[in-house]
């Protein structure tokens, strides 16, 4: 116990030292992967159990009940704009009380219609002058957890950036997250602190004169090499999990502190900000799961009357497992309730068996 208490003071001194960074850096990483998670509105960082927790919460490894276990999800964010993708390879080390894991997660809008030169010297309109590329988002974790009794579990995950915006861009970023974990009976809490070294990101821009020129005649500003910010943010999880005969009832509530202090912040001030969400899961013989969550939790001005409203989104989603292959599918955004489009989500997780 008491290992747990210098941890969680490790992170509040991360999180409290924090300055300088930017509010919106990276913020792909910042939507969540596996569509269990997504059904509950990400609230899994003390109940994820599976590959996905090498970025929700990387102490859960220690979870995975078998040698090595392959997890992978696509979802198409905001209304089919963005592809989301994630993969996850998660095995067990020697000694059985260690696992390791090496995801990759990709965000990418492709075929973006590049229309620089789309008007020619004459200025005339040559639409065979258009040619398409990408925006992608790329993060390579290396996650790594163990056992330090039969209640505490530790874990952390190494983080490599890659961005890109066709040829004219591209960026490099380093950052680790720090998580941990607690079990006493039927309760479980967990905290896990994001970007805890500060992420650094750097971006190299490569505009040919032309191109910089056409952005000066178009009324923009030429951007320029820089480095992004990431402060660290710190998730806590509380979840009670109780087992009947023939079904399975978890509940889990989290709720993500950071320093930014964005206004539409559920608590907030200028420097400080807690966002909490809400997931719940029900499970049948430990075969077929119904899943639901709310998060998103934020104040917004109505525009017709200019006062403050809570806004939300809520989340659905199933599980089936068929032997060693689980499937998932989560509906974010039901009844299309917030601002955020409706998205789907598609998961699969595969076990690999015990060695005879």
């Amino acid at each position: 116990m008491r290992g747990l208490i210098l941890i969680i003071l490790f992170f509040a001194s991360s999180f409290t030292n924090s300055i300088g960074g930017q509010k919106f850096v990276n913020e792909f990483l910042s939507i969540g992967v596996g569509a269990r998670a997504q059904a509950m509105s990400g609230s899994v960082v003390a109940s994820t159990s599976d590959a996905t927790a090498s970025y929700w919460n990387p102490a859960n490894l220690t979870s995975i009940n078998k040698p090595m276990q392959l997890n992978a999800m696509h979802a198409n964010w905001f209304g089919g704009i963005a592809n989301y993708d994630f993969a996850s390879l998660a095995f067990r080390m020697k000694g059985g009380k260690s696992f390791g894991s090496l995801s990759l997660i990709r965000m990418g809008i492709d075929n973006l219609p590049n229309t620089l030169n789309l008007i020619g010297p004459d200025n005339s309109l040559n639409f065979d002058r258009i040619i398409t590329f990408s925006a992608a988002d790329y993060a390579l974790l290396l996650s790594f957890a163990t056992k330090k009794n039969d209640n505490l579990d530790i874990g952390g995950s190494l983080k490599i950036i890659n961005r890109s915006i066709g040829s004219f861009a591209t960026a490099w970023g380093f950052g680790a997250d720090l998580g941990i974990r607690y079990k006493m009976g039927n309760f479980i809490l967990a905290a896990q602190g994001r970007d805890i070294t500060t992420t650094f990101t750097s971006w190299n821009f490569n505009l040919n004169k032309e191109e910089k020129e056409k952005f000066l005649d178009t009324g923009n500003n030429v951007p320029i090499n820089s480095t992004e910010l990431t402060i660290p943010r710190v998730i806590t999880g509380l979840a009670y999990k109780k087992s009947f005969s023939s079904f399975d009832v978890l509940a889990e509530a989290n709720v993500h502190l950071s320093t930014d202090g964005r206004a539409s912040g559920l608590i907030s001030n200028r420097n400080f900000i807690a966002e909490p969400s809400f997931g719940i899961e029900f499970g049948v013989l430990e075969k077929v799961f119904i899943r639901g969550g709310v998060g998103n939790i934020q104040r917004v001005i109505n525009l017709s009357s200019e006062n403050k409203i809570i806004d939300f989104q809520p989340n659905v989603g199933l599980g089936l497992v068929l032997g060693r292959l689980r499937v998932d599918y989560a509906l974010a955004n039901v009844g299309n309730v917030s601002g955020v489009l409706t998205s789907h989500i598609f998961s699969l997780a595969l076990d690999f068996k015990e060695k005879k």
